[in-house]
């Protein structure tokens, strides 16, 4: 993932760049088979530990999806977690300091 963080001393944009296939289960291979659903179906970022989004993801999302969201509070130095799980129960988790 690609995480950037910046505060503008009242509320925090964060801006992330997910790296993932994201299949729906609907494509068909160059054989014809049907390509196996693969999606992040959980989201959640937390500020020094306290949860500031959870979602969920279903297999209409795109490949490699973007995500920005702001929250109030954060502070130049604070930490910013990302972490999501996929429908194969793969799970990927980043961090980055605010700017």
């Amino acid at each position: 993932m690609r995480i950037r963080a910046a505060s503008n001393g009242t509320e925090t944009e964060v801006k992330i760049l997910m790296s993932h296939d994201m299949e729906t289960g609907q494509r068909k291979d160059a054989s014809g088979a049907l390509i196996p659903a693969h999606h992040i179906t959980e989201i959640t970022a937390t500020h020094n530990g306290r949860v500031v989004l959870a979602g969920q993801f279903g297999p209409a999302v795109s490949k490699n999806p973007y995500l920005q969201f702001k929250f109030k509070g954060g502070a130049k130095g604070d930490k910013v977690s990302v972490s999501w799980v996929d429908n194969k129960g793969e799970k990927r988790t980043d961090e980055v300091v605010v700017s």
